[in-house]
């Protein structure tokens, strides 16, 4: 059964921002939905990350009266980008973003590391751009997009600082951190992007690609790759 966790982050009375985690595939991605009931796209949401499998995440969209608007990828790896063609030929094209580094993955098994599996993973290409620093209007929250290169060169994360929430990718997870030993990762940049993260509030919610919610302060006391690499 894919785990659920939904979320009703403190926001303005007349603003509920909704965010469900649906884990989906073999190796247990998680995908997120975010949907604002009472803003002014009630039925639209964006999808964050769309793993191979995903039926369990059109399940969610579809029992939520849910319209997918557009996808936010964290990163590239097949395990993040697999359902996208099921999610067009489903709901249709939407917006796809993407840091630049990583513009061309989708297309290329080697790149985002499903060339050794028996079905390479060929995804639709994004059409859209973020970089470090920028703030995104996603049904009317404001989500700030942090470069946090390290498992892969343009991995990202989104934070909230409305609702003190933070997309991870496979950056930071309870109790680990993403690994470091593909062809693209780079050891160096994932200690100076989790250094970035223990600079967010203690309180920060964290979403990881893969595994249960955490957040900052437990992980800066209890993360033994946080300890081994000088951090904490």
């Amino acid at each position: 059964m894919p785990i659920a966790d939904s979320v009703h982050p403190h926001m303005p009375d007349d603003v509920n921002p909704v965010l469900n985690m649906v884990t989906v595939g073999p190796v247990e991605t998680n995908c997120f939905l975010l949907h604002v009931p009472d803003g002014s796209d009630p039925k639209g949401c964006f999808v964050i990350d769309c793993g191979i499998e995903p039926e369990p995440l059109f399940e969610k969209i579809d029992e939520s009266g849910l319209q997918p608007r557009g996808v936010l990828l964290t990163h590239c790896h097949y395990d993040h980008i697999g359902g996208l063609q099921e999610l067009f030929e489903k709901y249709g094209s939407v917006p796809t973003w993407v840091h630049p580094i990583e513009a061309s993955w989708n297309e290329d098994p080697m790149l985002n590391l499903s060339a050794g599996w028996p079905f390479p993973c060929v995804a639709p290409a994004p059409d859209q751009r973020y970089e470090d620093g920028d703030v995104l209007d996603v049904l009317g929250m404001a989500w700030k997009v942090l470069h946090l290169p390290g498992h892969s060169p343009g991995s990202i994360g989104l934070y909230s600082s409305e609702t003190g929430t933070l997309l991870a990718g496979d950056t930071l997870f309870a109790g680990s951190v993403g690994r470091v030993d593909f062809p693209t990762s780079n050891p160096v940049h994932m200690q100076e992007s989790l250094a970035r993260l223990l600079e967010l509030p203690d309180a920060t919610r964290v979403y990881p690609g893969h595994g249960p919610p955490t957040t900052i302060e437990t992980e800066r006391q209890v993360n033994p790759f946080l300890r081994e690499w000088g951090l904490i």
